[in-house]
């Protein structure tokens, strides 16, 4: 059986040099409800060019004053990358590009029967002469030319070849295939990619759109059949679905095909979280590479493999794109990985406060909580912390409450091992469930709530509630109780019978 390498090199006909030609700057932004500033733009274009990509579209300059002076602007930065302006083929798009200081244009024209009829109602020999014409304009003025035939692949084989033909005559330096609608698959794209290299020899570029969920896939299969070029963009961010992602593309190509294009991965994550937030287009947890889950583990199996080799369980290091792992805690955690966290917070438990921590993680798990890194040192401080014995437990607890009833807490405690139950009201359910407890325990010690704090340990409706009090008892004694639980009411009687239960030791020690 042949190994992958031989395999790639087998069926792979690598252009010596592959440019990343990223648009984000110009289809990007045309994501429904995207719009940026100039200075928005001026601060990604810096991102992408000390990342390292070999061009960089910075706009459609014809379309607006405004997008001339960002292009301007952009390009007394002075990049090293290369700084592209959209154009139609129209002399005045060119102007436009001309005078925002741009040295290569991307013209386009439609080709596919749906554009020459609907879009531009124009014939064949129209189409290709307006094409000729820009390219040579644009040449006669100096300027970079890259013709993208748009809608090429639902264009007539023989009418692409034949624009191709008459643009290249003209002076055109790459030629891109734009799948505008993103109906190629892998194999169509291996045809019509292959077909076009073995019939030109100009530098081809592809512009893939995701309608399907197969830009990236398929400009990997045109990059395996000779591209020259891609056309990417950060997150992947485009017209309705979007574009092939530049940071799924260029470490597959890195990780997968050993291709290093001399790119800084390190920044890619960075680059995708300045992008989001700029756009505020925010990336699902699950997006390759950059998403929040890229690199996070939950299952006790992976857990285990990771913490002893990550390659179990990880294609790539996060540190190869700027990311950072995490260990998740979940229903699905390991004692592994909840050893491993706990050291991370050089949080030292024995082994029966180790144990209850792990059973609480797996309860709350249990209950669909998503448990932070703060719910667990919570959970952690609160065992450390805990009365070593327990003379006073919970045993069932009843709120009830409404618009015309004062609320009351049905308490029921087990004492020295006998049980005794009661129901108060008060204020609030907290102050009734405490008023119940008071009463319960009267004949065991009297005590008194010095200090009462509670805060959520982290966001959302389903955050533990992490109570701290102080109680005293009629000897003078203070003592500490902690608690954390999801149930506000719950949390403060726990807080406060932790706390009665080292008063109680005090006492009979």
């Amino acid at each position: 059986m042949q190994d992958m390498e031989t395999l790639k090199k087998e069926n792979m006909n690598l252009a010596d040099k592959i440019y990343i030609f990223d648009t984000t700057l110009r289809d990007g932004e045309q994501t429904p409800g995207v719009a940026l500033t100039v200075d928005e733009k001026i601060q990604i274009a810096q991102k992408l060019n000390n990342l390292g990509v070999d061009k960089i579209e910075v706009g459609f300059p014809a379309s607006s004053k405004g997008e001339i002076e960002s292009a301007k602007k952009i390009k007394q930065l002075n990049l090293d990358s290369t700084l592209v302006g959209l154009s139609r083929s129209l002399k005045s798009d060119i102007d436009a590009i001309i005078d925002a200081d741009l040295e290569y244009v991307h013209t386009f024209i439609g080709t596919s029967p749906l554009h020459r009829d609907y879009k531009l109602k124009m014939s064949k020999s129209q189409i290709i002469d307006k094409a000729s014409q820009s390219v040579e304009y644009a040449k006669d003025h100096g300027l970079t030319v890259e013709f993208s035939a748009e809608d090429a692949t639902r264009t007539e084989r023989d009418f692409l070849f034949e624009i191709f033909e008459e643009v290249v005559d003209a002076g055109a330096d790459f030629l891109d295939v734009p799948d505008t609608v993103g109906v190629l698959t892998p194999i169509l794209t291996h045809e019509l990619i292959t077909d076009i290299k073995s019939n030109f020899k100009t530098p081809v570029s592809v512009h893939f759109h995701n309608d399907f969920g197969l830009a990236t896939a398929n400009t990997l299969t045109a990059i395996e059949c000779g591209a020259n070029q891609a056309h990417v963009t950060v997150n992947g961010l485009g017209e309705r679905t979007g574009n092939c992602s530049l940071e799924e593309l260029v470490m597959t190509l890195k990780a997968s095909y050993g291709i290093d294009l001399g790119l800084d991965t390190t920044r890619l994550y960075s680059l995708s979280n300045l992008v989001g937030r700029l756009t505020g287009v925010k990336m699902p947890v699950n997006k390759p590479i950059v998403g929040a889950n890229a690199f996070a583990h939950e299952s006790g199996i992976h857990v285990h493999g990771i913490l002893n080799n990550a390659s179990t369980y990880e294609p790539i290091s996060p540190e190869m794109v700027g990311h950072s792992r995490k260990i998740v805690l979940g229903k699905h955690t390991g004692a592994n990985a909840l050893k491993s966290k706990l050291k991370e917070y050089h949080i030292d438990l024995n082994e029966q406060q180790f144990c209850k921590v792990f059973d609480e993680i797996k309860s709350l798990g249990d209950s669909g909580k998503c448990v932070t890194d703060d719910d667990l040192v919570a959970i952690a401080i609160t065992e450390l912390g805990s009365a070593r014995e327990t003379p006073i437990v919970i045993k069932g607890l009843s709120i009830s409450m409404g618009a015309s009833v004062s609320p009351t807490a049905t308490v029921k405690l087990e004492i020295d091992g006998v049980e005794k139950e009661t129901a108060h009201t008060g204020v609030g359910p907290v102050d009734a469930a405490l008023n119940a407890v008071r009463e319960l325990v009267q004949d065991t010690m009297d005590i008194e709530l010095e200090e009462y704090n509670i805060e959520a340990v982290s966001g959302g409706t389903d955050a533990l509630a992490e109570v701290f009090v102080i109680t005293s008892d009629s000897q003078g004694n203070k003592s500490t109780g902690r608690s954390t639980n999801q149930d506000i009411v719950m949390a403060s009687i726990l807080a406060v019978l932790d706390s009665m239960n080292k008063l109680l030791l005090i006492r009979r020690a």
